[in-house]
């Protein structure tokens, strides 16, 4: 049931990187360019056998998408208050980032429970391998961490927050039909029409499950992206009844939408999780330090941090220290 390819750029939560940190442009591109052909394998095990690392100067990843920006600029303030040196490396690319994060060139990202289990399984198994992410929490963070630690990788306990493909209406066409939930509807026996990428029509998480887990009498599929601009006006015109998005779409509220409950959880769990390199950032200094975040960062919390940024241009290193000093974390 893997992850939909997110959307970048405003309209999604998910703008595109604008700054590069960790030294000079040259600098991070050969870190890059040695890091897809190095690091921890399954025939190289000193790195998983070896004490965890704690080393005092840690460099923290950003995917370069504005959720990850904010996540990588708490992270590395938590570690900094721990007594940690950190710099912050954009990344625009999970091929590129995950290899630098095994190599130790990158020592933490925060990531996604089921999509990063999913992807490291097709990186062992192939492209065709059956998905080891599932909607179960516990599952899925088993299958991550037995894939991630023969890489040198560790991945560290999930917090409370969670941003997952979701489906939303209008709020006019919710309260006209009384629908909380993605069952609500089904059970309305309403027509839909769903604005979402051309892959919908084919993913278990998507138009199939729709209709297989929840009844939902889906009657075509408007391929306009997810989470985009464009697919969200065409719900809000009535062009299409529902959208593709994402749990922690920072933008619903300007076009008059409202999620359904995706309370049969059709969708994979994707928790967000820090995952660290073994050997350089493993030890329980680190681990403590970013559990700091797990009992305080809520769906809600991280969507309103990403309209901060997306809507009201306000830059992620503000916002995220904002956010942790009103949490009384720093």
């Amino acid at each position: 049931m893997g992850r939909v390819g997110r959307a970048r750029g405003p309209s999604g939560g998910r703008g595109p990187a604008r700054r590069l940190r960790c030294g000079v442009l040259v600098a991070a591109a050969a870190l890059l360019a040695s890091a897809c052909d190095s690091g921890p394998t399954l025939e190289n095990q000193d790195a998983v056998t070896a004490p965890p690392g704690d080393s005092k100067h840690l460099v923290v990843g950003s995917a370069g998408f504005t959720e990850s920006d904010l996540l990588a600029q708490m992270y590395s303030l938590l570690l900094r208050k721990a007594g940690y040196g950190t710099e912050i490396l954009s990344v625009a690319n999970r091929e590129l980032y995950e290899p630098a994060l095994e190599s130790g060139q990158i020592d933490v990202v925060p990531e996604y429970a089921a999509t990063f289990a999913d992807w490291l399984n097709a990186k062992v198994n192939g492209a065709d391998a059956k998905p080891v992410g599932s909607p179960d929490l516990d599952t899925t963070m088993k299958a991550l961490r037995k894939l991630a630690a023969p890489r040198g990788l560790t991945v560290l306990d999930p917090g409370r927050a969670v941003d997952q493909n979701a489906f939303a209406v209008t709020a006019a066409y919710a309260r006209e039909h009384r629908l909380k939930s993605l069952s609500d509807l089904g059970e309305s026996g309403l027509k839909v029409r769903l604005a979402a990428g051309d892959e919908c029509v084919q993913r278990p998480y998507c138009e199939p499950g729709l209709k297989k887990v929840y009844g939902i009498d889906v009657t075509g599929v408007d391929p306009k992206g997810v989470g985009t601009t464009q697919a969200k006006k065409a719900v809000e015109s009535g062009q299409d009844q529902m959208v593709l998005t994402t749990t922690t779409d920072a933008t619903l509220d300007e076009f008059g939408l409202v999620l359904l409950a995706d309370d049969k959880h059709l969708q994979n769990a994707d928790y967000i999780v820090p995952v660290v390199n073994r050997s350089r950032a493993g030890s329980k200094g680190v681990s403590r330090a970013l559990a700091r975040l797990n009992t305080v960062l809520t769906t809600k919390d991280l969507a309103d941090l990403n309209r901060q940024v997306d809507s009201w241009r306000r830059l992620p290193e503000d916002v995220a220290k904002k956010y942790l000093e009103t949490k009384n974390l720093l």
